[in-house]
Parts: C-alpha cells; structure tokens; sequence
C-alpha cells in the first residue's frame, strides 16, 4: 500500500494531544480531515495539508475512520450527536479520557445509532504521538481493532488491544493514571517537607530518583501477590509502613504542610492493622481498598 492508497481519517477537537494526532497521521500519508470548535487552531495543520471541514457532520462525512480527542465524554457527546447520521457505519475511536462508565454508555449509545465504536486510552504525553515511545490502549470489538490497526499504528509506538469490552481501555487509563497522579503528588509533598527542612529540590532528587527506582520490582511483586491472595510478609509489614508513614505527618505538620493526603493513605493502614492484618505484607491493602468500597 503506497501513502495514497492510506484511507481518510478524521479528527474531532484539536487541543495538544488532537493535533498531535492529526500530524501524526499527516506525517503518515493520510488524508486528514480536522475539525475544532475555535477553527484558527486547525491553521498550522491545514499548513501541513490537512483539510479543515466548517462542521462536525462534513468532517465525519470525509473518513470512515473518525478519532475524538476532547476533555471529557460529555464533550465527544456533545460534538457528536448532532452527526449522528453522518456517523452510521462509520467507525468512532474515542481517544478522549474518562471513567470505565462513561465508556460503557459511550458504546451503548453508538451502538444504538449504528456507529461502529472503539475506545481508546492515551498513556503517554502529545509529543511522544507519532513517535515510537508512543503508547495507545484499545478495547472494543476485536473486528473494529483489526480493520483499522493499520492506520491507528501511525500513531507511534505501541498500540494494544485489551479486549471486547469498550470500557477495558478505560479502565486501565484510571488505574494506571492512579499511580501516577498519586505519586507526583507524593513527590511534590517530598520536596515540600524537605524545603522546610533546609534541603533543596536539586538536592533531594538524586535520591528521589533512587527511591523511585525501588517501583518497578514492588509492582510486579505486589501484583504477583494480589492475583493468588499472597500477603505474607517477607521483608516489610504493614505495621511498620504505618510507623514510618506516622513519622512522616508528624513531621510534615511540624512544619504547617497539608497532610491531607498521606493522612488517607494512612488511614487505610490503620484500618488494615485494626482489622488483625499488621503483619502481612503491604499488598494486603489492595483488599482493605476494595473492601471499604463494597
């Protein structure tokens, strides 16, 4: 297949990551159609040679493959159900992030208009996009997937299919997104409490860097725990994660630092030890979460 045999694709909103994607596929030889609600941002893209439509039903008219990539699904909902005739047979990727339920809806409302639909999750940052440190997750009919790999392969890196249910993606996208806005939060807190203590920033992130290393063998050992209900403690217990988690606020709030956060996460600790589980193994929380849920 030559660039001109690649098929049309359409972009729905035009923020960082949406003409990440457009150029992306422009790069790639598509004929790219682009639609955004303020239409000066489709300038630098038209540029390049994408075509701009003037609304969303000529945009979804010029692909039979249309990507979304807005703030939330209620704006998708928004752009898109005044097109909803020019959407039928169509394929909608909705690259847009939200919860697995607004997914699910998502999908039941295409489905119910004919509109083929795939959602999607971007994992990494709009400069990655096109590029091979790019990673894009997918879930919905494997059909869908596998009609349309091809091109959404132009979009760099790695893109995986998670399975038949639409709201996988997302699902991942939440969990995965947990552990990283958990942690930059963590690490805005380090730097806080060690500026309060006479230590610079430059100064702390050496080490920083060197705690954070220790996460990637403790998620594999915390998810190989979790899958077969192994929480007996090796190395460290829950017990003394709570006495260094308690040093932690006590130090924090010496100073006049919010501990909001790390005073919930200790809380969970405390629920665990008070609950007989002291002694296991740090991935007994998982369970104590979910069983606050329920």
């Amino acid at each position: 297949m030559t660039d001109r045999d690649l098929p049309p694709v359409t972009v729905l909103g035009l923020g960082p990551m949406g003409q990440a994607l457009a150029g992306a596929l422009l790069a790639a030889g598509h004929p790219t159609t682009v639609w955004n609600r303020t239409a000066a941002r489709a300038d630098p893209l038209v540029a390049r040679g994408a075509r701009r439509a003037p609304t969303v039903t000529q945009a979804v008219r010029a692909s039979p493959l249309v990507l979304a990539c807005v703030i939330d699904y209620a704006a998708v909902r928004a752009i898109v159900e005044p097109a909803a005739d020019a959407l039928a047979g169509r394929t909608l990727v909705n690259l847009t992030a939200d919860t697995p339920r607004r997914a699910r809806a998502m999908a039941a409302w295409a489905r119910g208009q004919g509109v083929d639909y795939l959602d999607g999750a971007i994992m990494t940052p709009a400069p990655t996009i096109g590029g091979p440190e790019a990673l894009v997750l997918y879930s919905g009919p494997e059909h869908l997937w596998r009609a349309h790999r091809d091109s959404l392969a132009h979009l760099g890196g790695s893109a995986d299919w998670l399975g038949a249910d639409p709201a996988r993606a997302a699902a991942y996208d939440v969990a995965l997104l947990d552990i990283f806005w958990t942690g930059m939060s963590g690490i805005a807190h380090a730097f806080a409490l060690a500026r309060a203590e006479g230590i610079t920033a430059a100064e702390l992130a050496p080490y920083a860097r060197g705690v954070s290393g220790l996460l990637p063998d403790l998620v594999d050992d915390l998810a190989g725990r979790i899958d077969v209900g192994n929480h007996t403690a090796d190395v460290s217990t829950i017990t003394s994660a709570a006495a260094t988690m308690t040093h932690i606020v006590e130090a924090a709030e010496g100073h006049g630092i919010d501990t909001g956060t790390l005073r919930a996460a200790n809380a969970v600790v405390a629920r665990a030890v008070d609950a007989g589980h002291g002694d296991d193994d740090f991935s007994r929380l998982a369970r104590v979460y979910a069983e606050a849920a329920a």
